[in-house]
């Protein structure tokens, strides 16, 4: 479909600008240029001031710009403000000292010093007030009445600057190498962690993932003519769960430099979180400890793990098992909690709403789709979609769409009710391994989102998952068995006329298939007890002659 098109920086107005001499150390030039909403290249590497009105604004006519009002400098201004950026690498020709790597040289220009941006922890409890907050330096996992813990930010201080301040911000950060920025995660530093020393940033580039135009797949199985698949699995370990473990980790780093008494970090799994966990904490040094439920995930989740140093428990239960004894031993032991009861992680996660509402040069889109297990990630999309909202970038946020696998879907049953009352249920094996819970942690939070959002619940079969899936990788994807639950969720309420043929539409895609292979090839196979698996693609086993071979093709090429 036409989009939008964002504000193209062209090469024209680049040279005009270098002959007005503007590449001074008070005003450079970033250099990116968009087009239709997403980034097709750069020319020019970035320096950033931290946000501040008394030194820099946006030039909106060119949100790639940034000028350094000389005026503004002042002797009580933190030491980020007072430098003046390098001349950009783009512009001057110049790269950083050899002996310096990104991390060294964001160090070197004293990035990442707060300008008064601030978060802290406070009980998650809509409509209600209270005084009690926590720093986000403690180790805290619940409010003294024990309901789970929110992040919640300094709203007036992040509103002292508008909408296309903040859009022309985050736009300008987008596939850069500049430290920490060049992550999706970290160019919305502001609205993640605002006062963690960059240096004690642990990341790997994670986010920027692909939003994927579901052409045949929208057109063909369900008439939808702007349907898209966020890729979340096209990531560092392939989920999503590294949009928020690079958060926690990063402040366990920071926790550990500040000398507060934690030994490694810990989670319950049932697959993602581990992957996730154990590669930040390999790269931070850190050891992690991890609690799997035996038997229940697959060798490429289990593997991952194992590869990057974790201490790995195979638990005799399943994940809601896993979790009790996480909980347990963390309570006992210096050991910091992993799981999406630390509400650190969602500060990651929210920023692929932020990431969709960029790749669509700013427009809201009609339904968000989420698949759902412990339900922390639908939580997370509303509270990015939310703030980009209160803060003046959109006007709107879309319909959130929460999918459950229906072996185990408490909040399905529980949006059945008419959200009267909340059951655990005893989750069943699901190919959606990853959300097989029956008791999620965030079960307030999620029902919070999807009633502040118009939401829906929605659950899917195993056979409509698979199918789903099947139907996706025959249209060009590769997707994983979380996503075919939100694919069959789409295909349902398209049949019931709630989601309309224009309406545009995102699936958000939260692990990579390759993670899943076994169940691909089971279905495929034909393997899957009681499962038709109607779009099996099996091998054709052929002798190995000229006219053997060419029988079957034009057998099968007469069919095409």
């Amino acid at each position: 479909m036409a989009m939008a098109s964002s504000t193209m920086l062209q090469g024209a107005s680049f040279l005009q600008n270098k002959r007005a001499g503007i590449q001074s150390n008070q005003e450079w030039q970033m250099g990116s240029q968009y087009k239709s909403g997403r980034q097709v290249g750069s020319q020019h590497r970035q320096r950033w001031l931290s946000p501040d009105p008394k030194i820099t604004t946006f030039n909106l006519r060119n949100p790639g710009c940034v000028r350094a009002e000389p005026q503004a400098v002042s002797a009580d201004l933190e030491p980020e403000a007072k430098s003046a950026p390098r001349e950009s690498n783009g512009t001057s020709g110049r790269r950083r000292h050899s002996d310096h790597n990104i991390r060294e040289e964001a160090r070197v220009l004293g990035t990442g010093v707060s300008q008064g941006f601030s978060a802290k922890y406070v009980p998650f409890c809509p409509g209600s007030k209270t005084d009690e907050d926590y720093s986000l330096d403690e180790i805290v996992y619940r409010s003294r009445s024990g309901a789970l813990l929110d992040v919640q930010h300094d709203m007036d201080a992040l509103k002292r600057y508008d909408g296309k301040y903040w859009r022309g911000l985050f736009d300008s950060r987008v596939g850069k190498t500049t430290w920490p920025y060049g992550s999706g995660v970290w160019s919305k530093k502001e609205w993640v962690l605002p006062e963690i020393d960059n240096d004690h940033i642990v990341s790997a580039f994670e986010g920027n993932s692909n939003l994927f135009w579901a052409e045949r797949y929208g057109k063909e199985i369900l008439g939808m003519n702007d349907l898209w698949v966020k890729h979340c699995g096209i990531s560092h370990t392939g989920s999503f769960k590294d949009l928020g473990m690079t958060v926690l980790v990063s402040q366990v780093n920071r926790l550990r430099k500040m000398n507060k008494p934690v030994v490694g970090v810990g989670c319950a799994s049932t697959g993602d979180t581990s992957a996730a966990l154990s590669a930040y904490c390999a790269a931070a040094g850190i050891p992690a400890i991890v609690f799997l439920p035996a038997n229940r995930i697959s060798i490429a989740q289990l593997v991952q793990p194992i590869a990057n140093g974790a201490l790995v428990l195979s638990l005799d239960t399943d994940f809601d098992g896993c979790m009790r004894l996480i909980r347990e031993v963390t309570a006992e032991l210096p050991i910091y909690l992993a799981n999406s009861l630390n509400s650190l992680r969602l500060e990651g996660q929210k920023t692929a709403a932020i990431e969709i509402l960029q790749q669509f040069d700013w427009e809201v889109p009609d339904w968000v789709i989420v698949p759902g297990g412990n339900l922390g990630n639908i939580y997370a999309f509303y509270k990015g979609f939310q703030m980009c909202k209160e803060l003046g970038l959109v006007n709107d946020i879309p319909r959130l769409v929460c999918a459950q696998a229906a072996n185990a879907n408490p909040l399905y049953l529980y949006y059945k009710s008419g959200w009267n009352e909340f059951k655990p249920v005893t989750a069943n094996s699901t190919f959606a391994s990853a959300i097989q819970i029956g008791d999620p942690v965030s079960i307030d939070r999620a029902v919070y989102a999807l009633r502040n959002s118009d939401g829906i619940v929605e659950e899917a079969t195993e056979e409509e998952l698979m199918d789903a899936a099947a139907l996706a990788d025959l249209k060009g994807m590769f997707i994983c068995p979380h996503t075919g639950v939100a694919l069959a969720a789409l295909t349902k309420l398209r049949s019931k006329g709630i989601i309309g043929l224009n309406d545009r539409t995102v699936v958000v895609s939260t692990a990579h298939g390759l993670k899943f292979t076994q169940s691909k090839i089971d279905y495929h196979s034909k393997a899957i007890p009681d499962m038709k698996c109607e779009y099996a693609n099996p091998p054709f086993p052929v002798k190995a002659d000229f006219s053997s071979v060419m029988d079957v093709l034009k057998k099968k090429l007469a069919l095409l």
